[in-house]
């Protein structure tokens, strides 16, 4: 079995495998073929991977002749790729429907690994999880480095100068990451989330949890939040707003599967904001947290400067690379055969539930039920 590491388009950095990887996928009697300068911007060259035992090929040659295709992005795969190839990635299927219904008529395999289940045994594989921990990290790194004053409490001859107020929205792994590294850098933190079983792990952190009765029971949704009904998002927002205008650095990471991200900051809350407050919003690729969130734009409003950047792994591309490619690599054990060969054995749940796309067909249900009727097998 042939499995190809295709180059992935800019503004991407991050590559599918790191050298090490291959080297377990060869020791696996897995051919591994890798696209000329696919790790370059991730500081792993050509070399590396042939050291590892990889052959480097054109991207013609890849697509052509590979079984498994790798690429984190779907703007990685086009050309004259072989119907019978399996593509494996994070392709957001629940925005990009359309995209999995094409694929589906090329007559390729798709497993995207943003929709692996979040069970015990799939941690190694949450592919999530990896990234969001240095989206966390670089969030709090970004907002000390654009905040006009000190994140921790000093005291010089010239003046005392109080700790930083940070204000973190969501305390799954990225927020949970933001706490941390806020907390090192001497911030004092709250953290807001609907989920009240998150609380334990906020306070061992040491941030306040800032808790509001009522939220919808998010236990059964593998970890992710869940839409809570209007009566809860007024007060919700109320609790917001006033622990907002206390603030001096917002952290916001909120998203739910398949829908745009739940706007947790409004308007009235920024301009209530000292100036030269600093917002970091993680759900910006998804319409963001904020009223005024841009993706990928830093904007100012009435002093506040708020930075809608989703894709802060592929800042420390070489960690966020060898994070990634781990991921990978522990999923494709489930579907490589002792002989180096592919078997796609659907009655495990984690190869199923992030199986896409199959004999041309799709086979999520979520993403079935997303599709227009006239397109609907």
């Amino acid at each position: 079995m042939i499995i190809g590491v295709l180059k992935e388009h800019a503004p991407e950095t991050r590559v599918s495998l790191v050298p090490e990887v291959v080297a377990a996928l060869v020791k696996m009697k897995v051919t591994v073929w890798v696209e000329h300068d696919a790790g370059a911007n991730s500081f792993y060259n050509d070399d590396a991977y042939t050291s590892a035992g990889a052959e480097i090929k054109d991207d013609t040659e890849i697509k052509g002749g590979a079984d498994i295709l790798l690429a984190i992005n779907p703007q990685a795969i086009s050309g004259n790729i072989k119907p019978s190839a399996c593509l494996l990635g994070v392709y957001q299927p629940l925005f990009n429907v359309q995209q999995m219904q094409d694929w589906a008529n090329a007559g390729y395999t798709i497993f995207s690994m943003d929709t692996i289940p979040r069970t015990t045994r799939a941690q190694s594989m949450d592919v999530l999880s990896s990234q969001a921990n240095i989206a966390g990290y670089k969030a709090v790194l970004l907002a000390a480095m654009t905040y006009s004053r000190y994140f921790p409490m000093f005291m010089t001859a010239a003046g005392s100068i109080p700790p930083a107020k940070m204000l973190v929205l969501g305390a799954g792994v990225a927020g949970l990451q933001a706490v941390a590294t806020g907390r090192r850098l001497g911030a004092v933190v709250e953290v807001f989330d609907t989920r009240p079983a998150v609380k334990e792990e906020v306070m061992s952190l040491g941030a306040k949890f800032v808790e509001v009765e009522g939220a919808a029971d998010a236990s059964k949704a593998g970890g992710y939040a869940v839409e809570q009904d209007e009566d809860f998002q007024r007060r919700q927002r109320e609790k917001i707003h006033e622990h907002i205008r206390k603030s001096d650095i917002v952290i916001t990471t909120a998203q739910i599967p398949g829908k745009k991200a739940p706007v947790l900051v409004t308007t009235p809350m920024i301009e209530d904001m000292r100036p030269g407050s600093v917002i970091i919003d993680l759900a910006s690729v998804t319409g963001g947290n904020t009223d005024l969130t841009k993706n990928n734009e830093t904007i100012v409003h009435k002093g506040v400067t708020i930075i809608g950047n989703s894709a802060l792994p592929g800042t420390m591309q070489a960690d966020a690379s060898k994070m990634y490619s781990k991921n990978v690599l522990n999923f494709l054990k489930l579907i490589i055969t002792k002989e180096g060969g592919m078997d796609l054995n659907f009655n495990d749940d984690l190869v199923k539930g992030t199986c896409i796309v199959h004999n041309g067909q799709i086979v999520n249900d979520r993403v079935l039920s997303l599709l227009p009727a006239q397109t609907t097998v």
